[in-house]
């Protein structure tokens, strides 16, 4: 559902993200785990046609995002780590601009937009300018209209962030039952290692724009000897790889 081949990206001297192959199938919960400046965001962006390669390609539902990026944008949806929204614009008129962005009928609109607002509680303030929104509510506001086209795969930047425990859980709950049994994809980008750890059907883990290691977090943990958690082993990774770069 989601491939990039040999997907590359440079800034001038600076390789962002080196040859990069996934092949994640549909319905996967797909983590993608590194630190600060590993080249998680520029992937996500190239994903959904934010940025231009400078080398390979990437296709979302078959489809490539360069060469046909409105077909592809059709299928998917995404929640960067800083929603940008339109501060004078309530949340029920921003989700009918969204509405009107993907050419959603007006039935359909209608009978989703408000189930959405309420399943992520932002109903009550459906009719306040998004300028007086916290950024859970932002968040939030970003979430429902992510679902508003219904779309088959669902890129998400870094997710947690301005999110309280309670809806932390049901965005969790939510985006897995999705996959389980509607057959979302979901590729998604966090520094939350127990969260990956719990949810993720697969994993990958990237440094310096290369990716390290990928797999489930079985199959990762096979790969070391008295693993420990998740994060010991992200730790252990990212550390020997910048002594590796240092050297």
């Amino acid at each position: 559902m989601i491939q990039t081949t040999q997907l590359t990206k440079r800034f001038g001297e600076k390789i962002a993200v080196a040859p990069l192959d996934l092949d994640i199938p549909q319905g996967t919960f797909f983590c993608f785990l590194g630190p600060n400046g590993a080249g998680k965001t520029t992937t996500i962006k190239m994903m959904t046609g934010l940025l231009r390669p400078s080398g390979g390609s990437v296709r979302v539902g078959g489809i490539d995002v360069q060469e046909d990026p409105v077909a592809a944008k059709r299928s998917m949806g995404y929640v960067p780590d800083h929603p940008f929204l339109y501060d004078k614009l309530t949340g029920r008129e921003f989700m009918r601009f969204v509405a009107g962005l993907y050419q959603i009928p007006e039935d359909y609109y209608q009978a989703h937009c408000e189930e959405l607002l309420e399943m992520f509680e932002i109903g009550q303030v459906g009719d306040q300018l998004i300028e007086d929104y916290s950024h859970g509510m932002r968040q939030k506001l970003s979430f429902a209209s992510c679902f508003l086209h219904d779309p088959k795969i669902v890129i998400v930047d870094e997710p947690w962030v301005g999110l309280d425990p309670k809806n932390i859980r049901f965005v969790k709950d939510f985006l897995k039952e999705k996959t389980r049994n509607e057959g979302l994809t979901v590729f998604m980008s966090t520094h939350t290692l127990s969260i990956a750890e719990e949810i993720a059907d697969q994993i990958g883990i990237i440094n310096h724009g290369k990716l390290l290691e990928m797999g489930t977090v079985a199959e990762i943990k096979a790969l070391h000897e008295n693993p420990g958690s998740l994060e010991d082993i992200f730790l252990a990774l990212t550390s020997t790889d910048e002594e590796v770069l240092a050297q």
